[in-house]
């Protein structure tokens, strides 16, 4: 599994560009989503920009990432990282609850 991390384009040369993000700075390959103006946020993974992102959306995998380092550590004061989560009940995706609205309909246990 790879994980992508965001990184925001300094310079870029078509081909390649320096990229900072999560306390570095790094040359990346573009070739996957070519040029981009700095200030841009790629997704990248094993030094490659694979996707480029909105600023939000690099901050909610950057969250993610710190949310995965702390977790490492032991900490479980994490709710900072997740806003969107903290403070509600868990709910399941309406597919699931489609599917389970139909085994419950059947009679079948859960």
């Amino acid at each position: 599994m790879c994980i992508g991390v965001p990184m925001r384009v300094i310079e870029c040369d078509g081909a390649r560009a320096v990229c900072e993000g999560q306390g570095e700075r790094r040359t990346i390959d573009m070739m996957l989503v070519g040029r981009q103006a700095p200030g841009t946020w790629v997704l990248v993974f094993l030094d490659a920009a694979r996707e480029v992102v909105s600023a939000e959306h690099a901050a909610l995998v950057g969250q993610a990432l710190d949310a995965l380092g702390l977790a490492m550590t032991g900490s479980t004061a994490l709710d900072h990282l997740f806003p969107d989560l903290a403070g509600r009940e868990p709910e399941l995706p309406p597919h699931l609850k489609e599917q389970l609205a139909k085994t419950t309909s059947r009679g079948d246990p859960q």
